[in-house]
């Protein structure tokens, strides 16, 4: 700024770039958690392959690790408001690495669907404490916080499938290594960055996660994730197998999906929520991607129409994944851990149904009925907002700070 220029009140926010360390090492840390997700997509055919396993085994990879984060969301806040936060996430962390190992060392698909499900333990512990600690660290406020983490949630799964893609023509056993490898990189950052006053703790009933989804508002938004969810792991878990590409072609397919999807959940996103109510962009947003899975139904014999249609699903993923988070933090009075638990809990147990049910439908009744099966799922979460707007209301104005912040994640701050 030159000198005797008058200083502008914009000039003087909080920069998104500028966190304290410990909020770049949670996000880090996200990164790779989020990388885990979509880590195994390119290696799905690959492991049916070398495993000797039906497609509906190997989908088990996906269930067992989402219902077991699912339901140990339902204690992460309880545990968190004991132990402390930074002890939660390296209690996850921990986990996180050991499973990984053991999925590596596996010799059958059976062993391997156990320690996924080990995997997704220590996936609960870490993501609903990471959520509400940046948030809680971050400079800049509830928006700018929420799009860090949607960012590394967006860059997490964008690299997954490459990261997984590029090990996974070496071995199926390559990712499970590299994910040890980044998890204990992580472990590391966040034990030694994650400093400050510890806060004083306030143990939490082992019941507010349970009595958190009886408020209307949060009850709403859950539903909706259930089965938004069910529609986001067909397009993520199934796809793999009527794409019929190697593990390259797969990684390279998804690393689209994860980039647009990382894309709009910065900048597309709260560009309409400047613009447009909350539940608005859902309403817009919601039947769009149904749209785009019954598109995928009807040419899925075309391996590159397919590819077009999950990255156009990406876009329209990263745009209602922004929605929701907020949408979530801001819907009740109660502590963030809990209400981030509560509706993750409900989330990944409808993304646990999908990969195995879509599976099974694609050998009993052909390879559209699961995206039709998706898109149906979809319209359903739509209903949800739609039926729901009214207890909605209080989260559903216009957040003009998150505009300003997805931007500046997007683009950087001007010198």
């Amino acid at each position: 700024m030159n000198a005797g220029t008058a200083a502008n009140p914009a000039d003087e926010a909080p920069s998104v770039w500028k966190q304290p360390a410990q909020v770049w090492a949670v996000a880090f840390a996200s990164v790779v958690a989020f990388m885990g997700i979509g880590l195994v997509d390119p290696i799905l055919p690959a492991i049916a392959d070398s495993l000797q396993a039906s497609p509906v085994q190997t989908e088990l990879l996906f269930t067992s690790y989402l219902v077991v984060t699912g339901l140990a969301m339902l204690i992460t806040s309880w545990i968190s408001s004991r132990i402390g936060a930074k002890a939660t996430l390296l209690v996850g962390l921990g986990l996180i690495v050991v499973f990984a190992l053991f999925c590596a060392l596996s010799g059958s698909v059976d062993a391997v669907i156990g320690f996924r499900a080990g995997w997704g333990l220590g996936n609960a512990l870490f993501i609903s404490t990471a959520l509400a600690t940046i948030v809680g660290a971050a400079s800049g406020g509830t928006s700018s916080a929420i799009i860090l983490y949607e960012a590394a949630l967006g860059l997490g799964i964008a690299v997954g499938p490459l990261l997984g893609g590029v090990l996974g023509e070496v071995s199926w056993r390559g990712p499970f290594f590299g994910v040890v490898v980044l998890m204990a990189i992580a472990f590391i950052a966040v034990a030694v960055l994650l400093r400050g006053p510890k806060p004083e703790r306030t143990p939490l009933p082992f019941s507010a996660p349970f009595r958190a989804l009886g408020r209307p508002a949060l009850a709403i938004l859950a539903a909706t994730a259930l089965f938004y969810n069910i529609g986001f792991f067909t397009l993520l878990a199934f796809s793999p197998f009527p794409l019929g590409f190697g593990a390259m072609g797969i990684g390279l397919t998804f690393f689209g999906w994860g980039v647009g999807l990382a894309i709009t959940s910065v900048w597309v996103a709260p560009l309409l929520l400047r613009r447009l109510r909350l539940t608005t962009v859902l309403l817009i947003a919601l039947p769009l991607l149904a749209i785009d899975l019954v598109v995928a139904a009807f040419t899925v014999a075309s391996a590159t129409a397919l590819v077009v249609c999950i990255i156009v699903g990406g876009l329209v993923l990263g745009v209602v994944n922004t929605a929701l988070t907020e949408a979530v933090m801001e819907a009740t009075d109660l502590p963030r851990s809990v209400a981030s638990s509560a509706y993750s809990a409900v989330r990944f147990l409808g993304g646990a149904v999908a990969p195995p049910l879509a599976a099974w439908l694609w050998h009993a009744y052909g390879a559209d009925v699961p995206y039709f099966m998706a898109a149906a799922s979809v319209f359903i979460a739509a209903a949800c907002i739609l039926f729901g707007r009214r207890l909605l209301a209080h989260v559903d104005g216009s957040h003009p700070d998150a505009a300003d912040d997805g931007a500046a994640v997007l683009v950087g701050d001007a010198a």
